[in-house]
């Protein structure tokens, strides 16, 4: 099995949770289907390469047609496979994401779980198991951030080695899952961000005696609170940063993966847990209106990361700039058209085995 380098001109992010097939239908009927990459971790962690970081994700992928496209698509944005594969090896799931317009006109999305030809449920999420975890955990050198979505005891193997490390540990719960490995993960992680309208304050539900470095809460467009408990930063209290504003939003998949992103980014990059503690206040604030400030420029393309195969770095690092420097976002008309990627394989299991 390969091992982790430290690599001081890039910062090592490693990850496990949900990466799955996102299967994206366009509101545009002339456009064709997309798949490429999703789900919250195989997200953060492609963005997160697309900006410079080396990203190793922790994963069952498998031989079948979605793992192939998911570690193709994961690879051509410098992605790192060494640990992708662990055993047993996994269907990969999928999640069919259909854009479309409410009677307002307003673009909206809905997820499908279920093959549209043969009606079989789609493969779920398989979680690395604690044999792979222990034997990647001895492989890892230096990583800045250890991130995860789901809880398992493999995750958390994995969180606690790299917490040894001096890595920080950011915890983005989707649901509660086991709750001896959900206190288990609250306890070990430094940043904790979920949205509000599926917890209360964490820290509070589940009375932390120690709360972690900083708690993030989600409230869609109406932006984020946060609070920190960082050594130059404490704050009992909630601050509000209100969302930025987006003209003709074209869909909201994947803003809150593009604000983890750039949050990690600006807050961890340098040297992990004890950069982040070192933080003030105004650094702080910077990094999550940053974070705003990706999930806003998302707002402008199909898919959970459609911007990316739509536009270069360095246009991509200018719209971000004036983003941040106006305060809003207008969608722009962008001119290179996204073809499609030829996949026509059959990613369906059951339609597969028929």
């Amino acid at each position: 099995m390969a091992r982790i380098i430290s690599f001081k001109t890039k910062p090592v992010i490693l990850g496990t949770g949900l990466i799955c097939l996102d299967v994206v239908v366009s509101s545009d009927p002339k456009q064709p289907v997309y798949y490429w990459t999703g789900g919250t971790c195989g997200n953060v962690l492609t963005i997160l390469s697309f900006l410079g970081w080396r990203a190793f994700p922790v994963a069952r992928l498998n031989g079948d047609a979605a793992s192939l496209r998911v570690k193709e698509d994961m690879s051509s944005w410098g992605v790192k496979l060494a640990f992708a594969e662990q055993t047993p090896t996994a269907d990969t799931p999928i999640i069919a994401q259909q854009n479309t317009y409410d009677k307002k006109g307003n673009p909206i999305h809905k997820f499908k779980w279920t093959c549209p030809k043969c009606g079989a449920w789609l493969p779920n999420y398989r979680p690395i198991t604690i044999i792979p975890a222990q034997a990647v955990a001895s492989k890892i050198e230096n990583p800045r951030v250890f991130f995860f979505d789901r809880v398992s005891p493999g995750a958390l193997i994995l969180a606690k080695k790299c917490k040894e490390l001096g890595a920080v540990i950011y915890f983005e719960p989707s649901a509660k899952g086991d709750p001896k490995y959900f206190l288990e993960a609250l306890k070990l992680a430094h940043i904790v961000k979920y949205s509000k309208e599926r917890f209360s304050s964490l820290v509070h539900e589940f009375n932390l005696r120690k709360a972690p470095l900083l708690e993030i809460q989600t409230v869609g467009r109406d932006g984020l609170l946060y609070r920190s408990n960082c050594p130059k930063t404490k704050l009992s209290k909630w601050i509000k940063l209100p969302a930025v504003e987006v003209e003709n939003v074209k869909d909201t998949c994947g803003c809150g993966d593009w604000a983890t992103a750039g949050i990690i980014s600006k807050l961890c990059a340098k040297d992990g847990v004890a950069e982040l503690e070192s933080k003030s206040l105004e650094e702080i604030t910077a990094a999550l209106n940053y974070g705003q400030a990706l999930a806003a420029w998302n707002c402008g393309f199909e898919g959970a990361r459609g911007g990316m195969y739509q536009v270069n770095k360095r246009s991509f690092d200018k719209d971000i700039s004036d983003i941040i420097e106006q305060g809003f976002m207008k969608i722009k008309v962008t001119t290179k058209k996204l073809n499609s990627d030829g996949f026509k394989k059959t990613i369906c299991p059951a339609c597969v085995n028929k």
